[in-house]
């Protein structure tokens, strides 16, 4: 196998959340390896992730969508492809988070982290992979999951609700789409220092015991999953379908 196999040359990706932390670096990994990019964002114009992106030489299209309204996942597709001719690489990435305690939790924040996080991904992937049946082509879908897709945590009930549904989608759609040419698999960021992990991080007695358990020792950076992601997203993957890749430090292996 040579490094050619990592290689994305002449192909597009669509990724969400897009203007900071994991959806950034992953579009900057991406570029970096050939693809062009369609960015989406909710707020905040993603000019960090075009200015990086432009660099690598590539091309970086900036798409503005809520994915708290689930319904407009397939309108946003058609915008992408009216910008772009294909999407070969759709990453999953943006997600939001709610603390409270469970007895506490309110209905909203159920509510909005589960359209997000889970069906929005699910609509997203739906519209995009029907793309790529048509185009006859195949493609790559790459979920973000998450340690919680494996562990209960505290207080955060709807995220982790969310990130094991989004493990068990890749599943489902990988058995589902692998006929049809698509890889469908996840990543599974470890404790990773981004706006989601602030409070936990700011938090000494629980920033401490986090590290204590990371056999790495460090918080983990968005840079850290640029890898998996290319791999995931080249040919040096075709025969991988509903796996999940964990890049936590070693926090599951303690």
């Amino acid at each position: 196998m040579s490094l050619d196999t990592f290689k994305l040359d002449g192909q597009t990706a669509l990724v969400s959340g897009v203007a900071t932390g994991l959806g950034q670096a992953i579009a900057e990994g991406l570029a970096a390896a050939g693809a062009d990019i369609v960015g989406v964002y909710h707020t905040t114009p993603p000019d960090h992730a075009r200015q990086a992106v432009e660099a690598t030489g590539r091309r970086f299209v900036a798409l503005q969508g809520d994915l708290g309204q689930p319904a407009t996942m397939a309108a946003l597709v058609e915008r992408a492809l009216g910008d772009v001719s294909r999407i070969d690489i759709l990453v999953n990435n943006a997600g939001i988070i709610r603390r409270a305690e469970l007895l506490e939790f309110t209905e909203t924040d159920w509510d909005d982290v589960i359209d997000v996080n889970l069906k929005s991904l699910f609509l997203l992937s739906q519209s995009v992979a029907r793309h790529m049946v048509e185009r006859g082509e195949g493609g790559k879908i790459i979920n973000i999951a998450s340690l919680l897709s494996y562990q209960g945590g505290i207080r955060v009930p709807s995220y982790t609700a969310s990130k094991h549904g989004v493990l068990g989608l890749t599943r489902l759609m990988a058995n589902e789409l692998a006929p049809k040419g698509i890889n469908v698999n996840a990543i599974a960021p470890g404790y990773i220092a981004t706006a989601n992990t602030q409070a936990l991080r700011d938090d000494q007695t629980r920033n401490a015991q986090i590290l204590e358990r990371i056999p790495a020792g460090r918080w983990g950076v968005p840079d850290d999953l640029k890898g998996a992601a290319i791999f995931l997203a080249s040919t040096a993957a075709r025969y991988l379908h509903g796996s999940t890749l964990t890049v936590d430090g070693g926090w599951l292996a303690r």
